[in-house]
């Protein structure tokens, strides 16, 4: 069989099923600890949720549902305002 024009040669399709790799299922550590509510005053556990830039991390970092993520959001906002978290990471 002469090969195909246009200069390209046809790859022969593989028998492989295509592979997803499925993420895997995190749990919150506000939910492993059973906190029921995300208090601003809780600075602790609060920087966990922060990045080395003073960024709030995304659920998929988390692992927190839509509910727990509004209530980190509202908490580390909070507790910047008063001050207990920087805004933005110190310069060193």
């Amino acid at each position: 069989m002469p090969p195909p024009r246009g200069g390209r040669e046809r790859r022969e399709k593989s028998d492989k099923f295509q592979t997803f790799n499925r993420p895997k299922i995190k749990v919150a550590k506000t939910t492993a600890a059973g906190v029921r509510f995300i208090d601003y005053k809780d600075t602790e556990s609060l920087k966990k949720m922060i990045s080395g830039n003073g960024k709030i991390l995304s659920r998929k970092r988390t692992g927190a549902t839509a509910m727990e993520q509004r209530m980190l959001a509202r908490a580390i906002k909070r507790a910047r305002y008063m001050a207990l978290l920087p805004y933005v990471a110190t310069a060193s």
